[in-house]
Order: C-alpha cells, then structure tokens, then sequence
C-alpha cells in the first residue's frame, strides 16, 4: 500500500509539473510594440503606503504613453501617505489627481470601494487599477494597451515580479507563483468562457471601460476580500475575455516587508483566495502535507530507519526532484533565487500555518485584520 501511495504521489506531482511547463509557454511576456488606444487612467488606492507610494507615483507620472492621467485615492491613511502624495501632486504639474476617499460604507470592502471612487472620477476609454507598492518602467502602459488591443480582451492582468527582502518573504512570496501555475492551466482562463477558469492579479488590471462598466465595476465584487479573482469571474459571466501576461520585466511589487505582514496579509487571502470554504482549506493544507512534505518523510525513513528496497529510496528522491525542478523553473522565470526552492519543505509548513490561521480567523476571529480594519469572510 504504501509503494502504491508513493507511486500516485510522483503522478500528480509530475502532472503538477506538466502544467507548469504548458503555463510557462502559454504565460507570455507583453508585446514590446503597442499602439494607441486611447486615454487611459491609471487609478491607484492607497491606505497607509508611506513607504512606497512616492515610487509608485512617480514611475505611473513617467510612462511613454500619450495620453494618460493618474489618480491616487488616500483611503483613510493615518501615516505620512497624504502629505507625500501632495508633495507628488505639486510636483507633478497637474498631472496627477489626489482624492480622499469617502467613509466605507456597509457591506463593502476597503479596497473595492476605493477602486469604485477612483472609477467613477476616471475619464479614460480604458482603465489600469494597480497597486500602491508597485513600481512601473516607463514602457508598461504602452504595452499592456498593446497587448489588450492586439488580444482583443476586455480584462488583462499581469504577474509582477515581486520583490523579496526579509526571510519570511523570501519562504512564502515565492509561493504564490508556485501555486497559481501548478494547478490552474492558464490556456483555459483564455480559451474558455466557463467561470471557473480564472486568473487575474489585483496589483495589476486593465479594463476596458464599458466592459468595467457592464459588471458594474467593483460593486460586483464589494464584499469580496480576494476582489481580482471575482472580478475575473463577473467578466467571464457577462461574456467577456480575460487575457493574462507575465509583467516581470515591466512591473515590480514588494507585497509584505516583515514576518507579521507576511502572517497577516496571507491569513487574510487565502481562506477566501479558497472560497470561504472549510473543507476546501482542508483539501489544500492535507494535499501540501502529501505531496510537499511527505516525500521528505519517505525519504529520512528510507535513510535512517532501514527501510529495504531501491524503490523506497528511489521513488522519494524522484518525487522530490520532481517538485524542485518545478520550483526551480519558476524562480528562473519570475525573477527569483533559485536557490530558495531548497527551503520549499519550511516554506510549505509556515505556508500551512498560515492556511489553519486564516481558517481560525474566519471562523472563530471575527475576520481578518488588515491596515487597521477587520474584514469578515463572505
């Protein structure tokens, strides 16, 4: 039973890395030519992002693109962002507008009632929300319109490269990529229409306008605390195309700086990254122990315990080569170390930590809290 149970353990993980090559091929990097297509704006909210917005905004005021204009919404931040983003604005020579968000109003989440506001000031044709933390190279909009255009789509996203500094950053962050092209086929989110197949990345999304608008924009999404996935989701309801790009070498994100963010902002998606649902959350965290964690158990038991048999060595070390070639292709593409696929067993465990906490806080927490505001799961 057990050598049975390790075979169907190296099947899925080598289906596993089938489709990871496949979404390697099918995850393109955006055309480097893009034609006009009309004025964009480019809205960003921003609560409490001392640290990154001035970067952010002034990346945003320097792209190539000839017709645009930038929004900053300052949601409620209580640290240095509004005094930084009216030094930008005066800086900018009235190319960018600062709006102070309105009081969340029930039923909504912060960032899609930001986004919401930011929308309904836009005078573009098209529509880029992006995040505060990230930092943009000057050729990012052209191309991204570009690429819109030449594909025809309603909604485009991109895949930053996310930049890590501490270590806790370093074992988790990386494993957001590691997921989303493990076990999603991205040719279906293009190709198919059904709902189910959905991909898209909130640091990064361009719209068009009166697809924005046919979905109602982010009311669609206003009680949902993981709103780019559910965007994707209404797009593909109301008929709509989503493409999908790899943006590493156009745009950059910092996500989290510290092992608390890192602990609070993970608890505070994946429980709803997962629908909500307990037994889905369960399936994730006892489908990471068998196929991440087990072989190494295999393995030790192989090596020290006097286990008998070529296949009870062998079969371990092709399951866990089989994963950390995986890991070690991805790091490559996305601009990661590689070497950190070597700590993939640690990053795992804090990973399914994080899952049992996110569950904890779903159910018996009150919800999640997040920059000052706690988010119940819906």
């Amino acid at each position: 039973m057990l050598l049975f149970y390790q075979i169907l353990i190296l099947l899925g993980l080598l289906i596993f890395l089938a489709i990871q090559l496949a979404n390697l091929l099918e995850l393109r990097p955006l055309p480097m030519k893009g034609p006009g297509g009309g004025k964009v704006s480019v809205l960003v909210p921003a609560r409490n992002e001392e640290r990154s917005i001035a970067g952010c905004v002034r990346s945003l005021l320097m792209q190539d693109y000839p017709d645009f204009e930038v929004i900053v919404l300052d949601d409620g931040s209580t640290d240095a962002t509004p005094s930084i983003l009216q030094a930008l604005k005066e800086e900018s020579s009235g190319r960018l507008r600062v709006l102070r968000g309105s009081a969340l109003p029930d039923g909504w989440h912060g960032k899609s009632w930001a986004c919401q506001q930011l929308a309904a000031e836009a005078s573009g044709e098209m529509f880029l929300f992006t995040d505060a933390d990230t930092h943009h190279s000057p050729d990012t909009l052209r191309r991204s319109v570009g690429a819109m255009l030449e594909g025809r789509g309603d909604m485009l996203s991109l895949t930053p490269k996310q930049e890590l500094g501490s270590f806790s950053e370093r074992l988790v962050v990386p494993l957001v990529y590691v997921i989303l092209m493990s076990y999603l086929p991205l040719r279906l989110v293009r190709a198919l229409r059904n709902p189910a197949f959905c991909f898209a990345n909130g640091q990064f999304i361009l719209f068009r306008r009166e697809f924005y608008r046919k979905i109602r924009g982010h009311e669609a999404v206003r009680n949902a605390l993981v709103e780019d996935v559910w965007l994707c989701m209404a797009v593909k309801k109301a008929g709509g195309r989503v493409l999908s790009f790899n943006g590493t070498d156009t745009v950059s994100c910092r996500m989290y700086r510290s092992f608390r963010e890192v602990w609070e902002g993970f608890s505070k998606n994946l429980f709803a990254g997962l629908g909500s649902s307990t037994p889905a959350l369960a399936a994730f965290v006892l489908l990471t122990a068998a196929f991440h964690l087990a072989p190494w158990g295999f393995l030790f038991y192989a090596l020290f315990a006097g286990a008998s048999g070529t296949a009870a060595v062998l079969l371990p070390l092709l399951q866990l080569a089989t994963a950390l070639f995986g890991r070690v292709i991805l790091a490559r593409r996305f601009g990661q170390p590689p070497a950190l696929a070597l700590l993939d067993p640690l990053a795992r465990t804090l990973l399914m930590a994080i899952a049992l906490n996110s569950l904890r806080e779903a159910r018996w927490g009150g919800g999640a809290l997040w920059k000052g505001r706690r988010y119940r799961f819906s």
